[in-house]
């Protein structure tokens, strides 16, 4: 072989391994490019499940707080019922301790009369304790101050000796409350 052969062999040789180098480099780089567009796709898909991970998070803790707020409700309004029970009976039961009442105020002159009225006092007895046991109670408020929450103004009466204005001067009719609501209030004459 002529040296001029030998020369075209080697830098045929050379051409060829710059070639593959070349190759080499390329290869290598589009696998870099492979791996970094891989990489970013992993990290936008974990902040996309990063994300959603927060967002359902944040919602479960609505949600529990929200069945909290609805068990609290729930048992205040159990408590509310169990606490106003009595309310309809209580009302119902008024006006026959109202007719009982004006009964006993009848004059009466015989015996059976007297027997009768003492049996009307027993029964209205009754009624009474058993309204208080269910926490009813009486609003009777002669001589107390006029209370427009308690009290219902009939008419007025201009100040005699010994009254300030704004005081009940006389109850036409017992109002109730059953513990602080009010189930009618007392029908009353204010001193104006």
């Amino acid at each position: 072989m002529s040296h001029d052969e030998l020369n075209q062999d080697q830098d045929q040789q050379e051409s060829s391994e710059e070639m593959t180098e070349q190759d080499s480099n390329q290869s290598s780089n589009q696998t870099e490019d492979a791996q970094g567009e891989a990489s970013t796709e992993v990290s936008e898909e974990i902040a996309e499940l990063s994300e959603k991970n927060q967002e359902l998070s944040d919602r479960v803790l609505r949600l529990q707080a929200e069945v909290q707020n609805l068990q609290r409700r729930n048992t205040k309004n159990r408590e509310e019922l169990q606490r106003f029970r009595s309310m309809d009976l209580a009302k119902d039961i008024i006006p026959s301790i109202d007719n009982l009442e004006r009964a006993m105020q009848i004059e009466v002159d015989t015996e059976a009369g007297e027997n009768l009225k003492k049996g009307l006092e027993m029964v209205l007895n009754s009624l009474l304790q058993g309204l208080e046991k269910n926490h009813v109670t009486v609003i009777d408020p002669k001589g107390e101050n006029f209370d427009p929450n308690y009290h219902e103004a009939y008419t007025t009466l201009p100040a005699q000796e010994g009254q300030e204005s704004g005081q009940v001067a006389e109850v036409f009719e017992k109002g109730y409350k059953l513990h602080d609501r009010v189930l009618r209030s007392a029908k009353v004459v204010v001193v104006q």
